[in-house]
């Protein structure tokens, strides 16, 4: 089992240099395999929309929380460690364009030595999508599109560039460089909790990271991923799982049980706090729970 540990972003703290950077480092030393930035590119002031992982339909973050773009934060711990995967979690596919977005994430991978990881999601919020410059009920069709883009992009070496002739995105000759150091480009993976985003995976990505699900639900969207992946001939058996749970409450024994389930990693949030030394202990006390170097 990968351990992952998602930053800190409802404490306020992951746009203060010093601290995110102390706590990721501290992360690194404890033996995490990664960490997880968070994305809103901009929270409508009451918004309308309707947030899906909460029974109230907000989401738990004030509107004028600092949300740091999570590439640049990742960029930056990037110069700040050596060794820690550095992973979205999520990005909203839709605000960014797809040949842009390329250049953005192989840049990253490079300078990182490999250790991103992409997690997109289609985005809940209509205000910020449309903010963006998307169309919010075409968003999936988009997604699907920017997916086959980036690996498009990251893949062509040819002197004539890559080329493409789609729904929303056309382009040719397109050089793109630097490419991503990992053979195959950057690792996707689908955020999500419906059915289309099960398939999505399938199709483009190289994992599934359900959020808000369980039980049957969940069994249900990982067959459909390993369904969607066999019709597309893709090796269902690469194709990752992971899941969530707390830095304060995990222990081997609930890590066995996702992992019965198929999870290869868990993404760990820890407690609300902007105590640093608090934030550290809980990492290494977790750690030491689950037995990581």
């Amino acid at each position: 089992m990968k351990y992952a540990v998602l930053l800190p972003v409802a404490a306020g703290v992951t746009a203060d240099p010093a601290w995110i950077g102390e706590y990721v480092r501290h992360a690194e030393d404890c033996g995490y395999e990664s960490v997880g930035a968070v994305e809103h590119a901009v929270v409508a002031s009451g918004y309308s929309s309707v947030y899906p992982y909460d029974s109230s339909g907000k989401m738990e973050l004030a509107d004028d929380l600092d949300i740091p773009d999570p590439l640049d934060l990742l960029a930056y711990l990037a110069g700040r460690t050596s060794r820690i995967g550095l992973a979205t979690g999520v990005l909203v596919l839709p605000n960014h364009h797809p040949v842009v977005l390329a250049k953005r994430l192989a840049t990253i991978d490079a300078l990182s030595g490999g250790r991103l990881r992409l997690v997109v999601g289609m985005g809940w919020m209509r205000e910020e999508i449309e903010a963006c410059g998307a169309d919010f009920d075409s968003r999936g069709r988009r997604g699907d599109e920017q997916l086959q883009v980036l690996r498009k992009l990251w893949a062509e070496t040819g002197p004539e560039g890559a080329s493409h002739d789609g729904e929303f995105f056309r382009f040719k000759g397109a050089m793109s460089y630097p490419k991503p150091v990992q053979e195959g480009g950057v690792p996707i993976h689908v955020g999500g909790h419906t059915k289309a985003a099960a398939r999505r995976a399938g199709r483009y990505g190289d994992g599934l990271q359900p959020l808000g699900v369980a039980g049957d639900e969940l069994r249900g969207l990982v067959a459909l991923m390993r369904e969607e992946a066999e019709k597309n001939g893709r090796d269902p058996d690469a194709l990752e799982l992971t899941l969530g749970h707390s830095l304060s409450a995990v222990t081997p024994e609930k890590a066995g049980r996702l992992g019965d389930l198929g999870a290869g990693r868990l993404v760990l949030r820890g407690t609300v706090t902007t105590d640093l030394n608090e934030a550290k202990d809980e990492l290494s006390a977790c750690a030491e729970r689950l037995g990581l170097s």
